[in-house]
């Protein structure tokens, strides 16, 4: 009898689930990601945080399934912003806050910072460098905070001052000799230990300054920083613990001997040429613009104090180039993905990035999957990026038609991650 009574249940329990409560979006237009025409009148059928189908029309509910009525919108995958530092937005007091503010400070001002950019519509980031948010993820990962996936690299790994060595610019007796531990390496054998380190960490890929910075304490933003050798190492380390290299580089040596190395993205790329566009598109290499931190510093390097003086010479140079740097790109036909630098610039502006790719010379639909299946493929995630059968429940909503005016973007109506929903009309 009990037997019996565990195969009714066992039963029950199936009927239920075949049953379970489905959420029907309508919408009105779709982009999905896959193909690059827009559909129009599509019901989107989501359970257990999955896409369950695509039909075409407008789907009539059963009595307990939920209904979104997105008719007089426009429906995208969420969006992917593989460029953001989550645990730090710029500001004049920026380059004083490590005496005086400790890891916890920056973990618990991050929390506004992760949500803002949840809402505006991006539902993945990858973090290029920010110790902090490594629990940040796996704060949103338990819930106990709301934000998008986040993939993270931990510290950035930089060269004895270069762009990432954390004790740049200070003085001597605060600088000491940082080492791998410290993500601060010279040579193969502290390459490696470096990418072991942040694999120790927590970390979910690599990211290293192959060259110098605009916002380093240091006078070139540009200069190559490590040695072919070097990257090659921390690429195929990187490789073993499977996680891939994303590589900040503004000037040509850097980013050719990153590309020939094997990394996955180059970051920023502003003083790119033709040659070295072309170098990315035979190693198959992404470029991730971040115009949007560009245009930042530009305009932030015209205000005195806003930035040390030996600062603004490089964000007045090499901010205002990126942008047509991604039109020369992009007419190349170098693979792009979205990327903002989000935390130069403020936190939640992040869809400014499609205005400025399409100022650029992109059209707005392969802006648009820039940020949705193109960065899915960067992070290797099958299930992301696309609205159709067996992908994550990730979706956005703008009204208007972003294929005629991109800035609509910045009007997001409309944020689900994983089948849940953060925003809604």
């Amino acid at each position: 009898m009990k037997f019996l009574i565990q195969i009714v249940t066992i039963i029950l329990f199936c009927v239920t689930m075949a049953f379970a409560q489905e959420t029907l979006i309508h919408a009105g237009s779709m982009i999905d990601g896959v193909t690059k025409k827009m559909k129009t009148k599509q019901t989107i059928i989501i359970k257990d945080g999955f896409i369950a189908n695509v039909e075409n029309g407008y789907l009539k509910a059963d009595p307990d399934d939920t209904v979104i009525d997105l008719k007089n919108a426009t429906v995208t995958p969420g969006w992917m912003d593989l460029h953001v530092h989550l645990g730090s937005q710029s500001s004049p007091q920026s380059y004083s806050e490590d005496f005086y503010l400790n890891p916890e400070d920056f973990a618990y001002r991050s929390v506004p910072w992760v949500e803002k950019t949840l809402l505006a519509g991006f539902t993945t980031v990858r973090d290029v460098g920010g110790e902090v948010v490594i629990a940040a993820r796996d704060a949103v990962n338990k819930g106990y905070i709301k934000g998008p996936r986040i993939f993270s690299a931990g510290r950035s790994i930089g060269t004895t001052g270069g762009h990432a060595d954390p004790s740049s610019g200070l003085n001597r007796k605060f600088q000491g000799d940082p080492g791998p531990h410290e993500a601060v390496v010279n040579g193969v054998d502290d390459a490696m230990k470096a990418v072991r380190q942040r694999y120790k960490d927590g970390s979910d890929l690599i990211k290293i300054t192959a060259t110098g910075g605009v916002l380093s304490v240091a006078k070139n933003g540009q200069n190559p920083q490590f040695t072919e050798e070097e990257i090659r190492a921390i690429v195929e380390t990187a490789k073993d613990y499977e996680m891939h290299v994303a590589a900040h580089a503004h000037g040509v040596e850097g980013m050719q001997r990153a590309i020939r190395a094997g990394v996955r993205t180059i970051e920023h790329g502003t003083l790119m040429d033709k040659p070295t566009a072309r170098l990315m598109k035979q190693y198959g290499t992404f470029y991730v613009p971040t115009v949007s931190a560009g245009e930042f510093v530009y305009e932030k390097a015209k205000e005195p104090g806003y930035f040390p003086e030996i600062v603004r010479p490089k964000a007045l140079e090499i901010g205002p180039k990126i942008k047509q740097t991604l039109g020369m790109a992009y007419k190349e036909g170098v693979k792009i993905a979205f990327g903002t630098d989000m935390g130069v610039s403020p936190h939640g502006e992040n869809a400014d990035e499609f205005r400025y790719m399409v100022e650029a010379g992109m059209k707005p639909i392969d802006a648009i999957f820039a940020a949705t299946s193109v960065a899915a493929e960067v992070l290797n995630q099958k299930d992301l990026g696309k609205i159709q059968k067996g992908m994550k429940a990730d979706i956005v909503a703008v009204n208007g038609n972003p294929l005629k005016d991109i800035s609509v973007t910045k009007n997001v109506v409309f944020v689900m991650k994983d089948g849940v929903v953060y925003r809604q009309p």
